[in-house]
């Protein structure tokens, strides 16, 4: 296993609610940007991309997708040195593998980390 883990993903009918989370290793989940991106079912490919779904950054900042937006919510506990992502109202075309990814760039160097993902499925 690498440094970042994904859990909670699952079955759920659509307007359920899940909590993913991202238990993070060996590195400090404070000094990095923090974001969930997502792929649909199949291999990557120019039809079937990595989307941004939520991101956070080490001064509070959050972003979301537009298809995010009101529905999701990103966080983060430095304690735990978590990520999680709370979603709620979920339809079917959030159907997707979903990966936590911690960013930083420092003295020149990038640091770009990711998890192995966990499948999400709705129902309809």
């Amino acid at each position: 296993q690498g440094p970042l883990v994904e859990s909670g993903g699952g079955l759920v009918e659509t307007g359920g609610s899940l909590t993913l989370s991202c238990a993070v290793s060996g590195i400090a989940v404070g000094s990095f940007d923090v974001a969930w991106y997502r792929q649909g079912p199949g291999p990557l490919s120019p039809t079937n991309l990595r989307v941004k779904v939520a991101g956070l950054s080490t001064a509070g900042v959050t972003e979301y997708a537009d298809f995010a937006q009101g529905r999701f919510t990103i966080s983060r506990d430095n304690i735990k040195n978590m990520v999680y992502l709370q979603m709620t109202n979920l339809k079917p075309e959030d159907t997707a593998d979903y990966y936590c990814n911690l960013r930083k760039t420092r003295n020149l160097r990038d640091y770009d980390y990711w998890g192995a993902g966990t499948e999400v499925t709705v129902s309809s």
